[in-house]
């Protein structure tokens, strides 16, 4: 590190200022655009700093561990920050306190791609408190910081002494035309038919999370290649970085784990052989298999002396430590699983549509001791959810929520709010449906699922997606396809090559295993993914059997979803509202709206229906929301009459508005009047309007012609009566 002093006098005391210049490594991606590191300029009395810019785009990553661990810690109690400021993106935030606040969703799903790609990477008796946190400080809109944060993430643990089996990075991949593009832009995404962040080291993928457009299993194994290629540099860069850093250099020694060898072996020696044949015993009832790998343990416990059971820390950790590796046996040598089933073998599956009455759409799925209890609301464009971010804003009309209440795992745990994980696992699920919703006038609601998980062990962000796709079809919403979802497990063995690839794993499985891996999908393809890997070394070729049994399994869970309901309802519920869309040239909103919303307030509290309008491109579409047939018609039709266009040899039925001494203005559709001169009055001569006409009357009149000019309406209401007959002389 370079230190530069300068010498100052202030008030007759000298003092010296120091500074660091900043370390800077950077490369280029094949398109041209450079991605920067630089550390040593700022936050300099965290373990770890640096800033990463990309474009306009800048990134600080700091990260700070404690020296020590607690007492009996046995994981690492790692917290990952990610926070956008609105002044990077010369914005002020809204709300009444006008500063950051709680992150929003955006923000806890990038926490979840950094934390998932780092934590496996600390060493396992590393338990000291760490903190990472990484905040967007510059804003490029041509610049997407999600994927850029990991990067920044792992090259501050990287110039630290904390100890790190990295480094490792994230890159989207995106692919148009059949080129893989690697960070793409916004407007690149919108023509990429996948959305694909991949994390890894130089050696191993470490998580996948994308969404796609019913992509084949091929194409999805080669992004991840891809993207690792592009990887290895990120990491190269980081080491490079790290090389010209003292502390970097030498990580820090740790002691936060107490040992005892004599009882470990004790354990192995009692327990081992009897969890094996519990895990042989194929029971599927996850308390009662608990009850049981229990007794084991305290059938050894009781064989110990008062001042050895004090130690339950230790017996604890070292029996799950015995019960892990006797289960992993009998799956990787027995074939056989924790509840009795095959490796590829689905759980039983039964569902229900149209559940409860009052909701717009619902559904049941129940896939082993896993439920998801869904529902499906209907709404207009009031309805949908405000983005107002640093990034992003506008709406959303798609949002769908994921609940995971204490009780659906058996435990008294207070709620505290929406945690990370269902934030989440609800975009997963939100991500693999969403590119089967229809559009335009298809769909011209705003649509909120909710995915009330009742009972979990195994996979619920995957019965989330099942039960969406029904509830959808119960609700009458035209989807595409009906969308399945499957988790994938995976367990290895070091040495001989020796795994087991798991279809539809138990929560048990999801602990003891080396993978999870969610993909869903409909009959023609993949639509979104999220997997994480838990060793070194995977091989591509278990990564390819993963996806093609993964295949095989969700379209034997359509298969059993399409008994309870093939094809979305033709009607929606009695009780749902209809929407009715007319599209209107763009410069007769203001003329539906009125002033000050005069117009639109006065046909809503006329007919009791709801209208919103939105500007699309050069047109406008009205929505008209109502339970009423008959509201919905009379609202229809005072926006047709406002945004009709006058046509010459119409015959309209007018309100006479006020009357002149050369005729009579008449309002022939709401906001629009005509000259209905004297002369055009009577066939008779008339001498004075009020004579024949009185403000307020409704007549019939004709549109005879329009001034190309000036667009004057001129009215006749003569040439629809009869002429007089003439008398005799």
């Amino acid at each position: 590190m370079v230190h530069q002093y300068k010498s100052s006098r202030v008030f007759g005391t000298q003092i010296k200022i120091m500074s660091k210049i900043g370390i800077k490594k950077s490369y280029t991606l094949g398109d041209g655009r450079t991605i920067e590191l630089e550390t040593g300029k700022l936050a300099k009395q965290a373990d770890g700093a640096v800033v990463l810019t990309m474009g306009k785009t800048m990134l600080l990553a700091t990260v700070v561990s404690d020296k020590d661990a607690g007492d009996d810690m046995d994981f690492l109690p790692l917290t990952v920050n990610y926070k956008e400021k609105f002044a990077a993106a010369g914005k002020i935030p809204g709300g009444f306190l006008k500063r950051e606040a709680r992150p929003n969703d955006n923000e806890v799903l990038v926490c979840r791609l950094i934390d998932r790609a780092l934590r496996p990477l600390f060493p396992d008796d590393y338990h000291a408190n760490t903190l990472v946190e990484i905040q967007l400080i510059s804003h490029d809109p041509e610049v997407k910081a999600d994927a850029l944060a990991c990067f920044a993430a792992s090259a501050a643990i990287a110039v630290s002494d904390i100890p790190f089996n990295g480094p490792t990075s994230e890159v989207r991949v995106a692919q148009i035309d059949g080129n893989w593009i690697m960070n793409p832009s916004p407007a690149q995404m919108e023509q990429s038919d996948i959305d694909l962040i991949v994390a890894a080291t130089a050696e191993n993928i470490m998580m996948v999370e994308g969404e796609m457009s019913e992509i084949s299993e091929a194409v999805m194994l080669e992004g991840i290649k891809v993207a690792h290629d592009e990887i290895k540099k990120q990491c190269q860069l980081q080491l490079d970085l790290a090389t010209e850093i003292a502390t970097a250099q030498t990580k820090r020694t740790y002691d936060h784990e107490r040992t005892n060898k004599e009882l470990l072996n004790n354990i192995k020696t009692a327990c081992y052989d009897k969890c094996r044949a519990i895990a042989a015993e194929s029971i599927a009832d996850k308390a009662l298999r608990g009850q049981k790998f229990g007794a084991v343990k305290d059938e050894f416990v009781a064989t110990l002396s008062e001042e050895d059971q004090a130690d339950k820390f230790l017996i604890s950790q070292y029996f799950k430590s015995v019960q892990k590796s006797a289960v992993r046996d009998v799956i990787l040598n027995d074939r056989l699983r924790l509840d009795g089933r095959k490796l590829d073998e689905i759980r039983a599956i039964w569902s229900e549509v149209d559940y409860l009455p009052s909701a717009h759409g619902s559904a049941v799925f129940t896939r082993g001791e896993t439920q998801s209890l869904t529902t499906v609301t209907l709404g207009n464009e009031r309805d949908a959810k405000m983005v107002d971010e640093v990034t992003q804003d506008g709406s959303e009309k798609f949002m769908l929520h994921y609940n995971f209440p204490s009780f659906s795992t058996g435990e008294a745990r207070p709620s505290r709010g929406t945690s990370r994980r269902e934030v989440g696992h609800g975009n997963l699920a939100l991500r693999a449906i969403k590119p089967m919703l229809p559009s335009g006038e298809d769909n011209p609601y705003t649509i909120r699922i909710v995915s009330e998980i009742l009972e979990s062990n195994g996979s619920s962000s995957m019965a989330t997606v099942c039960a969406g796709s029904l509830a959808l079809m119960d609700a009458g919403i035209k989807l595409k396809k009906p969308v399945s979802g499957i988790a994938m497990g995976l367990i290895t063995e070091g040495g001989d090559g020796k795994f087991a690839v798991l279809s539809d794993i138990l929560g048990d499985e999801d602990h003891l295993g080396d993978m999870d891996f969610k993909v869903t999908g409909t009959p023609d393809g993949i639509t979104a993914c999220q997997m994480d890997i838990k060793v070194d070394g995977l091989p591509y070729e278990v990564l390819e059997q993963a996806l093609n049994q993964a295949k095989a399994g969700r379209l034997h869970i359509l298969d059993e979803m399409a008994k309870t309901i093939a094809t979305p309802n033709v009607e929606l519920k009695p009780h749902t509202p209809r929407i009715v869309q007319i599209t209107i040239p763009k410069e007769m909103i203001g003329a539906v709206i009125g002033p000050g919303g005069k117009i639109i307030q006065e046909i809503q509290a006329s007919t009791g229906a709801t209208v919103t309008i939105e500007e699309v491109e050069n047109t406008g579409i009205v929505s008209i929301m109502t339970n009423d047939g008959e509201a919905s018609d009379a609202a229809l039709a005072k926006i047709k009459a406002i945004t009709a266009i006058p046509e010459v040899g119409e015959i309209y039925k007018g309100k006479v508005k006020s009357i002149t001494n050369f005729g009579a203005f008449v309002e022939i559709i709401p906001g629009k009047d005509g000259l209905l001169h004297i002369s055009e009055i009577k066939h008779e001569r008339v001498e004075k309007v009020e004579d024949v006409l009185k403000e307020g009357e409704i007549i019939e009149v004709k549109l005879i012609a329009v001034d190309p000019k000036t667009g004057k309406l001129k009215l006749s209401r003569k040439v629809l009566l009869d002429k007089p007959e003439k008398q005799e002389a």
